[in-house]
């Protein structure tokens, strides 16, 4: 079945940049992350597929092979050379592969395959980014395969012995033209040595699918967006090589009441008019969980901001808090009671002519009738 094109898979376009690729990544690695659909198999082949895309897209290297030679580039165990370039690691492979032998080099050997970066989501609320937190994670990867430790062989005593194909070099070499080419052994994979007696569990590769479970710790003040690097406990490697690491993305959920912006926080607090005209106490939550009282002087308005200091969120591997600013918006009152109304229009009228109680309002007309009395356009 022929792959899909990895652009597609993200459902960006071919010129799309480095952070229209992560967040079309970030947004589908949430939608078919496994913790988020349990049981659906094809939920997780398309999560891994989607990982399979971003890893490729996101190098620059290999997403230049990729454009040049679509998946062919990596059909050959490569990770972004042309078939027939052995596992072209990068430009100075292929330079390499091509030139080590005429320029007098002797090549280099590969040696045991490391084991493949992981990458996965974990969404959190505002306040488990303000205290930290432990998410448990459900991860699809190889690990060592436990008939045989890690190994590949049914024998644990003398596992692996020299390739008879490269002598134990891990690269084989082939007349092309002029230039004499080493190209990665296709026996051993480029590591100088062959399982004597396969493992009949994981057939040799010394790893096998499983799904892990682990616990990640996020820390306090960890913002939207953040990647979180677990060394080692991504795939495991072949025999004797290292494992992978894990790379988890963080995404912080928007919160009802706080909007953050890095170590501040912003909380919008509605006033009724009377609040607002007369002044008093307003009390607040805070993200830590306490209460605030805030005074509120008389005539405030719109748009008026008022400073809590240390009240904000925690900075990241610091002792330290950011500031919380209160937003004042002053509501209108709707449907009103007869009362309500008889009341208002006394207060309008006491208020007509009073520049000192709306002086913005009164400075607006007097300025709209000195307009049309000048004949002014």
């Amino acid at each position: 079945m022929a792959k899909q094109d990895y652009y597609a898979t993200l459902g960006v376009a071919k010129d799309a940049g480095a952070d229209d690729l992560k967040k079309a990544y970030r947004k589908l690695a949430m939608q078919y992350h496994p913790d988020r659909n349990p049981g659906d198999a094809k939920a997780e082949a398309r999560f891994k597929d989607i990982n399979e895309a971003y890893d490729i897209l996101k190098d620059e290297q290999k997403r230049a092979a990729y454009d040049r030679f679509g998946h062919a580039a990596f059909e050959n165990g490569g990770t972004g050379a042309p078939h027939g370039f052995g596992d072209g690691a990068g430009l100075g492979d292929i330079f390499d592969q091509m030139f080590g032998e005429f320029m007098g080099g002797r090549g280099r050997g590969r040696g045991p395959r490391a084991g493949a970066d992981i990458r996965t989501g974990v969404e959190i609320d505002l306040a488990e980014a303000f205290t930290g937190t432990k998410v448990q994670l459900r991860v699809p990867t190889r690990v060592a395969c436990e008939a045989c430790a890690g190994t590949g062989s049914e024998t644990k005593d003398k596992a692996s012995e020299p390739c008879g194909t490269c002598g134990g070099a891990g690269k084989v070499r082939a007349q092309q033209g002029f230039f004499l080419v080493e190209r990665t052994c296709p026996t051993c994979g480029g590591s100088g040595r062959v399982i004597r007696n396969p493992c009949r569990i994981c057939a040799g590769a010394g790893t096998v699918q499983r799904e892990r479970s682990l616990q990640v710790q996020i820390p306090a003040g960890v913002e939207d967006g953040t990647r979180i690097r677990l060394s080692g406990e991504g795939e495991a490697g072949g025999p004797g090589a290292q494992p992978g690491d894990l790379y988890v993305h963080v995404s912080i959920r928007p919160h009802p009441i706080f909007q953050r912006d890095g170590a501040n926080i912003f909380c919008r607090v509605p006033l009724r008019m009377t609040q607002a005209a007369l002044g008093g106490d307003v009390e607040v939550p805070a993200i830590d969980g306490s209460k605030a009282r805030v005074k509120i002087p008389p005539g405030t308005q719109t748009g008026d901001q008022f400073r809590l200091r240390g009240k904000g969120f925690s900075v990241l591997r610091s002792a330290q808090r950011g500031d919380m600013y209160i937003q004042v918006a002053v509501e209108t009152p709707q449907h009103l009671t007869r009362r309500q109304r008889e009341l208002l229009e006394e207060f309008e009228a006491e208020a007509k002519g009073n520049a000192k109680g709306s002086p913005e309002s009164e400075g607006f007309f007097a300025k709209v009738k000195e307009f049309f009395e000048s004949g002014s356009r």
